[in-house]
């Protein structure tokens, strides 16, 4: 999830072939090349005109370029994009996985969302993750590589929707540089390896994930090349056959098979100290899958609106919860530390409605409610200037009647995995995207579907093992078809109709955390985008510590007097954002540092 400091030389060698690749005569490919293409530069931020593409990964940003380049529009390059991370990124994404697409029509001004979520197999019961011998929830790696985690992937089937409803180019085009990619290979770098060693283990329980990540035993050594002949030749058949052969033909026949006959070594090189359980995922399950559209969240802040994603995933109403919470206080009028505190109260007020509330049947008319002022404000009105709240703090009453501060029993604050990515698109015509997608955790649940080239998520696994809520009901325990919460958080602000911001970032459920605080650092505090992308973070998710970067150190002892609690944390997200800067101009944002900086680039270079 990284830069790739050291792909340079094999990814520039092979620019030329994926430009040639995607391109063909102008009056058969809308990617037809206007102008000739300028490789992605590696740097965090850039500034200019004509289309702008920000991700975690070079060699995604500059196919995504690419792609804009040569007549592509937003959804175009995201997709491109998208498939390169499947690549280069194979620990965080790619087709084993689902994710959540958000994306602005310029033509009509509109907001729309693709809902890309694994789903549970119709098999799969509340009770899924608790060993029958025991009664006892299975401890988390137990689960994880396990088949039992892997749920229906919907990666390929949001691409499909998303090309078919706004692209202008076909699913095969789309793929084509990064199969380039995966067949020419690139230059591994130390945190593709660490990642890799990270999962030793694990990838070393399966014949087809230690061929591919651990050849003679070890991960491939910094500087070497890595290619993924298996994955390029996946893409290919996608290529040639439409999605229809992974849910309905022979990539997922292969699929399943893996899921309920991993794919185990006799002996493996490292000791796995659980037993590795099948899933029961079916063909019948590929087959049924469907993309959702749903409306997207929407709540008003300081004149703009603010869009996300509806449930299944928590992002939209918990950072839009917080934003309404947070808008009766003028932050940019009080001290640093106050409009800290304020951030981290309503990020926890915020949070305790999330988990007594949101999960994947949540009825649209309660997440609506959820985003009322009516509730912000009774939420609102237990904030205390001069003391943080104990927590975890209670969850409120979206009951549409609100004279008080009446709270209810409190609730936990389950954790999910830290493998996902985020990217961000914006095109000439002002069409944009935010798209976060995932597998998981860094690894997924470490099975390489034998022959195909791509790991399984462990998506599963966000849901609750046990009920968490007490005697209230918890509305994310598994169940037959049913798809696990989630914290990803693509945003796209509006100011009159037209792209003000866009932004997203992986990390678990600090998502909605990092994405509210670089939006309270854009929109309240004074900063730029990439200053609010760069800035310290510190997470708060209704839990008895705050969490916090290294660098939120100086912010800490303000707050400390006010009662705030805090516990370290090394790194919390990866975002990435455009900031539409007026008269055409966009500014593009990747991370400086975190997991090794992102890469942003736009089409056409201010001087």
């Amino acid at each position: 999830m990284r830069l790739r400091h050291h792909r340079a030389l094999v990814a520039l060698a092979g620019a030329a072939l994926m430009s040639t690749v995607i391109a063909a005569p102008a009056q058969a490919d809308p990617l037809a090349a206007d102008r000739e293409p300028i490789a992605a530069d590696r740097q965090p931020t850039a500034e200019g005109y004509g289309g702008a593409v920000a991700t975690v990964d070079p060699d995604a940003t500059r196919v995504g370029l690419d792609v804009l380049r040569r007549g592509g529009n937003a959804v175009d390059a995201a997709v491109a994009a998208a498939a390169t991370l499947g690549v280069t990124e194979p620990f965080s994404a790619g087709i084993g996985g689902g994710g959540f697409l958000v994306y602005y029509s310029a033509r009509d001004r509109r907001v729309y969302t693709i809902d890309g979520r694994e789903t549970a197999p119709m098999t799969m019961q509340e009770n899924a993750f608790v060993d029958p011998a025991t009664g006892l929830p299975y401890q988390f790696q137990e689960a994880r590589v396990s088949g039992i985690a892997a749920g229906v992937p919907g990666t390929l089937a949001t691409w499909q929707q998303a090309l078919r409803s706004w692209g202008t180019t076909s699913l095969a085009q789309a793929l084509r540089p990064a199969e380039q990619v995966a067949d020419r290979g690139f230059l591994v770098d130390a945190t593709f390896r660490t990642q890799i060693s990270d999962n030793t283990a694990a990838f070393s329980q399966f014949s087809s994930t230690s061929a591919l990540y651990l050849p003679d035993g070890q991960p491939p050594a910094v500087g070497s090349v890595f290619r993924n002949k298996d994955l390029a030749r996946t893409y290919r058949q996608l290529g040639r056959e439409g999605t229809g052969a992974f849910y309905r033909g022979a990539i997922g026949a292969d699929l399943v098979d893996t899921v309920q006959h991993p794919p185990v070594v006799t002996a493996p090189g490292t000791v796995w100290p659980y037993p590795i359980r099948p899933g029961t995922m079916a063909r019948s399950d590929l087959a049924a899958y469907r993309v959702r559209t749903p409306e997207p969240t929407h709540v008003g802040y300081r004149g703009l609106d603010v869009y996300g994603m509806a449930t299944p995933s928590s992002g939209g109403q918990a950072v839009g919860e917080a934003l309404n919470i947070l808008e009766g206080a003028d932050l940019s009028t009080m001290t640093r530390t106050q409009a800290l505190h304020h951030y981290l109260e309503a990020s926890a007020l915020a949070f305790a409605d999330r988990n007594r509330y949101v999960g994947d049947y949540t009825p649209r008319p309660l997440l609506d409610e959820l985003l009322t002022d009516g509730f912000a404000k009774e939420r609102a009105c237990l904030i205390d200037p001069a003391h943080a709240l104990v927590k975890p703090v209670a969850p409120g009453q979206p009951d549409g009647s609100y004279t008080g501060c009446a709270t209810a029993a409190p609730g936990q604050s389950p954790t999910e995995g830290q493998s996902t990515t985020n990217l961000t698109v914006a095109d000439r015509w002002g069409n944009v995207v935010v798209y976060t997608l995932t597998i998981e955790q860094t690894g997924g649940n470490a099975m390489v579907v034998p022959g195909r080239g791509f790991l399984l998520n462990n998506e599963m696994t966000d849901f609750n093992f046990t009920p968490t809520q007490g005697t209230a009901p918890d509305p994310n325990l598994p169940g037959p078809g049913k798809r696990p919460r989630s914290s990803m958080a693509p945003t796209i602000v509006l100011s009159h109709g037209k792209p003000y911001l866009a932004v997203g970032t992986p990390g678990g459920s600090t998502i909605i955390t990092t994405v509210l605080q670089i939006l309270v650092n854009r929109l309240d505090l004074g900063m730029t985008l990439p200053e609010a992308i760069a800035a310290a973070r510190a997470t708060q998710r209704n839990t008895a510590a705050v969490q916090a970067e290294p660098g939120f150190a100086p912010e800490q002892p303000g707050l400390e007097a006010l009662g705030h609690v805090f516990a370290p944390n090394p790194e919390i997200g990866a975002a990435t954002g455009i900031d539409f800067a007026g008269g055409g101009r966009l500014v593009a944002a990747a991370e400086p540092t975190r997991r090794g900086g992102g890469a942003a680039g736009v089409v056409w270079p201010t001087p």
